[in-house]
């Protein structure tokens, strides 16, 4: 019971901080806006009155589609890190480090520099729908790649780890050609993409990421008891009962799905599925039933406050958000290669 009541805590302490971080995301900026006249506007937006001055604007045009853009890629990003680090069994695999999300951004990019007639005429049939689709190819054929190499090595670390560099080489490779051989306004979007960014958040980018979430997240969740068996091995969770296989498909299918939202929208933002599962991991413990939604909440909040952040620091010029979560990021990870280096044949 008192463990029950700590994870209730855990949930309340995580969801205060992230309605205040929102909060302050929407306050500030190049332009401030007082606590009450938030309060107030969100009080004539939810009475569906209108409202057509200036702060208004700003604030449902702007900044209130990016904060929640930041939360829901941010909880895509975590649940994914904490989901493909419970399925290698790893505290090293991340999207960003084993390629997926490299893969995803290639697909993206092939797909606007080399078919740009296909992306039309699918983007008639499946609007705001068409990116995702294509990053989602592009993160499931690269987590498969990463999956097929660590399969004949066990658990060994750095097998795990050159996969993903050989991965994160080869799309590199591709986006550079695709750099080399698009036009100028084609290589503006591929920038956007290569450095991240909620610069172009909107409310029709927003709902797309919701839903990817409402469905990634409930699918995730439901694996959490084979994930905590799997920490033991595949032939102890087999012997539990559990449908290794059928499990493993669900969580690369929907940690595909979740990493191509978030790269079809805001570009490549690495480490958030590093350093999120790993902090919750090391002061909650492993257990997947809180740790899933955990990173969901702490993703979101810290991605939050990381675009906070690339908006102030430079102002009224913006950092580019993925240069503020490797900066993060890069160093958590080089520690955990250091502590790691014992498991290295």
């Amino acid at each position: 019971m008192n463990r029950a009541k700590a994870h209730v805590g855990h949930y309340v302490f995580l969801t205060i901080s992230l309605l205040l971080a929102m909060a302050v995301a929407l306050s500030l900026g190049t332009t401030e806006i007082p606590l009450k006249k938030i309060i107030d506007s969100l009080n004539d937006f939810l009475t569906f009155r209108s409202a057509s001055d200036n702060t208004s604007v700003i604030l449902f045009e702007i900044r209130l589609p990016r904060v929640l853009l930041g939360f829901t890629v941010g909880a895509l990003l975590g649940i994914s890190g904490a989901a493909i680090q419970g399925m290698f069994r790893n505290p090293l695999a991340e999207p960003g480090i084993l390629g997926v999300s490299s893969g995803a951004t290639l697909s993206v990019m092939l797909a606007i520099v080399l078919f740009p007639g296909l992306v039309t005429i699918l983007s008639n049939i499946l609007g705001l729908f068409t990116l995702p689709l294509f990053a989602f190819i592009g993160a499931l054929v690269a987590t498969l790649i990463v999956m097929t190499i660590q399969a004949g090595s066990g658990l060994n670390t750095s097998t795990l780890i050159l996969a993903g560099i050989g991965v994160n080489l080869l799309a590199a490779t591709g986006i550079g050609l695709c750099s080399y051989l698009a036009t100028d306004q084609q290589l503006r979007t591929l920038t956007f993409w290569g450095l991240g960014s909620l610069s172009s958040a909107n409310w029709d980018k927003v709902w797309v990421c919701l839903i990817g979430l409402a469905l990634c997240l409930p699918v995730l969740w439901l694996q959490h008891q084979c994930l905590n068996a799997l920490l033991l091995g595949d032939s102890e969770a087999r012997h539990l009962g559990f449908n290794i296989q059928r499990v493993k498909r669900l969580v690369v299918t929907f940690s595909a799905l979740a990493v191509a939202c978030a790269v079809a929208f805001c570009g490549l933002i690495g480490f958030i599925g590093l350093v999120v599962p790993h902090m919750l991991r090391l002061i909650f413990g492993p257990n997947h039933k809180h740790l899933l939604i955990m990173s969901a909440l702490l993703g979101g909040l810290l991605l939050v406050l990381a675009d906070l952040l690339c908006r102030l620091l430079l102002s009224p010029a913006e950092l580019p958000i993925g240069i503020a979560t490797a900066s993060l990021g890069t160093p958590i990870f080089l520690l955990l290669l250091v502590k790691s280096r014992s498991q290295w044949i």
